[in-house]
């Protein structure tokens, strides 16, 4: 057990990016999906689909802030496509190494981070040309770092860590 103010940040390997459109899954074609046009309310969408161990759709945006989550979100996470259902990320590329995403999360609606989400937006971004394999990413709930490694291919991802809680367990 840690004293409280010990830890200030932390860093986990989120493991590697499944690019597998039947692993993610999805019904796509496409080893990965790149970039797939799909229409959604009557709006064209181009998303990017992979898995970190549940299923991700990466949509890159200009401004995630005018995304209408609401509507757009459990449309794409119920969609044929994700027979599992899919999180739904809308990612901004500010620069190559730095990204905001707000997130629909399968089965839970918008929340404030989500850190797979996170992970699957910088292989989505940088399979895409459009970021660098070290960004950081700015969501609701504050920023993450995140690395791709091109050496074992996992993304790690690192972030501040703060004391909330402390608790005794007593038993039964």
């Amino acid at each position: 057990f840690l004293p409280a103010g010990n830890v200030t940040a932390a860093r986990v390997d989120m493991g590697p990016a499944i690019l597998d459109s039947e692993k993610v899954p999805t019904t796509l074609k496409g080893d990965p999906v790149i970039d797939a046009p799909v229409t959604v309310a009557g709006h064209e969408f181009k998303i990017t689909c992979l898995s970190m161990g549940n299923p991700h759709c990466v949509i890159f945006v200009r401004d995630p802030d005018y995304v209408d989550l609401e509507q757009i979100g459990p449309l794409l996470e119920n969609n044929a496509i994700f027979p599992q259902r899919a999180n739904v990320e809308f990612v901004q590329v500010v620069s190559r190494d730095h990204l905001r995403m707000r997130v629909w999360e399968r089965g839970a609606g918008e929340t404030l981070a989500c850190g797979t989400g996170a992970c699957a937006s910088i292989v989505a971004a940088v399979m895409t040309g459009r970021a660098d394999r070290h960004v950081v990413m700015d969501l609701l709930g504050g920023s993450l770092t995140l690395d791709w490694s091109p050496d074992d291919g996992h993304v790690y991802q690192e972030g501040p860590a703060q004391f909330v809680f402390d608790g005794e367990w007593l038993g039964e």
